[in-house]
This record gives C-alpha cells, structure tokens and sequence, in this order.
C-alpha cells in the first residue's frame, strides 16, 4: 500500500514518485522525441539517445541545460517511473547491451510514466481535507493505479492507460470542486472555469484567480505577476515562459515542480510548502 506523507508531492511509501536520476539510465534522454523550438536545441526522433547522453548514461551538460537551450529537460519529470522501469520492471536490463530490448524498455517507460503521473495527482488530491467526499474513491483509484504498476512488462504494454486517465480525470475534478468550495463562494458562487482556454500571452496581472479551473489551459508567456491563484485548479496548464513574479500560488491544486521549472518567478512570488523554487527564479 502507498503511504500518504504529510508532503505528498514528494513521494509515496513503496511507489516513488520523485524522480532519481542515479537509479535510471538516462531512459528520458532517448525515448523522449526533442523538437527544436525554445525547450529544445535541436531535433531528436523517439528511440535515439540525445548527443549530450555520456556512457555513464549522465547528460553531459546538466549543470547548464538553460544556457545550452535545453530548458525542456529542465521542466521534465517522469514523477520517479524511470527508476521504477528500470530497476524493477526489467529488473536492471540495459538497453545498450540487450539492443533487442531497446523498444520494449521504452514503450514500457511511456506508459509507466503516465501511471506514475496520475498516481502523484491521486496521492495531492487524497491530501486535500475538503475532498474527504471523495477520498474513498480516489483511494480505490490510487490502489488500481500501484496495482498496475507492479505488473509485468507485456501487461503495462497493453494496459489502456487512456480510459484508466479519464476515469481519473473525473475523480481529480471532483476532489478539486470540493478543495474549491471556500474559494468560489460555493455552488453557484464566484467560480470562473476556463479550463483549455487559449490565454497564451494574456495579460492577467493582479487578477483575482482564486478557486478559478485552469484544468490543461494554455498560458504559454502569460502575464500572470501579482496574481492571486490560490486555491486555482492548474492541472495539466501550460506555464511555460509565464511571469509568475510576485504571484499568489499558495494552495494552487495540482501545481507540479516541473511547471515552476518552465515559468518564470522571483523571491516575491509565493508557494505551498511542499515546491520548491526553482534555482533559476533567483532570490
């Protein structure tokens, strides 16, 4: 069973959730395709290890992966599913010395990624007191979820892990309804829902964001300073390049490190406990 600790976001008893690079070997920097844009420095297909993946399977340049143009690595995070895959799944295989393997270890990397993704937002929605309604329900999902990823190879790789995330999807949206509650007035009250909007670049400084849905919208380079998103629903939002400085994220649901790590903030903007800030935010 997953122990729930007082700091979910971190880890979760025997299923870790919390990525460790030193017990992987560098699964991230080949199955994941590269395309070159502002989060990439060149193209890279699916399968292919990345030029900067040294023979100790350590990027070569990780202590400058934002000067080098490569801020996407920065942001990514398998939520702990490449240790899992490598030292459990397929029990230490290397790719590089069992090629024959190569295509299963990764097919099985992208699904165990996204079970351990959606295993992490179980775990903070069950640490939500005002979702209690819903934590048996959620704690049923959470068990399914472990239950899956202890399985063999053959049955992750044919696991439906898309009708197992929608499934999920309707429980987090549930618990985030009840986290809501207090900030949106009640049913009825001041809630706004804008999951999926296009806000990309929208000027949102100071606005009053609290218990507002941003559940997957878009707010690539948006300006968000001195916002307040307490209490604001950003599963799946796309902050990068958004101006979170001196911004309110205190109690934010479903906030993930790896969404800081592609935004922008300072030493005025404001989190839960449980994040860290990211080194490039500064003071």
């Amino acid at each position: 069973m997953i122990h729930l600790p007082e700091n979910p976001a971190r880890a979760a008893g025997g299923l870790e959730l919390r990525a460790d690079c030193g017990r992987c070997l560098g699964l991230c920097c080949v199955a994941q395709v590269f395309a070159a844009s502002a989060d990439f420095a060149f193209d890279k297909p699916a399968g292919v290890a990345c030029r900067h993946l040294g023979p100790d399977t350590r990027c070569g340049i990780h202590d400058r992966l934002r000067q080098e143009g490569m801020p996407g690595c920065v942001a990514f995070d398998c939520f702990g599913a490449g240790q899992h895959v490598t030292q459990v799944t397929m029990a230490g295989t290397d790719w590089r010395e069992s090629p024959g393997t190569a295509e299963r270890v990764f097919g099985v990397f992208a699904v165990m990624r996204q079970l351990h993704e959606l295993a992490w937002y179980l775990v903070e929605a069950l640490a939500l007191p005002a979702a209690r309604p819903a934590h048996a329900e959620l704690r049923a999902a959470l068990d399914g979820v472990e239950a899956l990823v202890a399985e063999p190879a053959d049955v992750l790789l044919a696991a439906d892990v898309a009708d197992r995330r929608a499934a999920i999807g309707a429980l987090l949206a549930k618990a985030s309804e009840l986290a809501r509650l207090d900030a949106s007035g009640g049913p009825g009250g001041r809630e706004r829902d804008r999951r999926g909007a296009d806000l990309a670049g929208a000027d949102l400084r100071g606005q009053d964001l609290r218990g507002t849905v941003l559940r997957g919208a878009l707010l690539l380079g948006a300006d968000l300073r001195r916002a307040d998103l307490r209490l604001a629903d950003l599963a799946g939002a796309d902050l990068r390049g958004a101006d979170l400085r001196g911004a309110d994220l205190r109690g934010a649901l479903f906030l993930t490190g790896s969404q800081l790590e592609s935004a922008v903030g300072d030493g005025r903007t404001l989190l839960s406990p449980a994040l860290g800030r990211p080194a490039h935010w500064g003071g």
